[in-house]
């Protein structure tokens, strides 16, 4: 198994993840083509305004993924 897969496979778990744990509105997994970051990219929108969950911080960090937090 390649980097590029074990990337994809990991952000998809998260995205799993974190549905599951959380109120998410919604939650998206770009590919690198659609991703302005060029990687793999999981894209959250929380329904809470408050912060970002400890659920989803520690999902994130047992991935190995970076938070890029969009402005509102």
């Amino acid at each position: 198994m390649n980097c590029t897969v074990k990337e994809r496979q990991g952000v998809r778990q998260v995205a799993r993840a974190i549905q599951e744990e959380v109120a998410i509105e919604s939650v998206d997994v770009l590919a690198p083509s659609a991703s302005q970051y060029d990687a793999w990219t999981l894209d959250a929108v929380l329904r809470s305004s408050e912060g970002v969950p400890p659920e989803v911080l520690r999902e994130l960090a047992l991935a190995g993924l970076t938070l890029q937090p969009t402005p509102s």
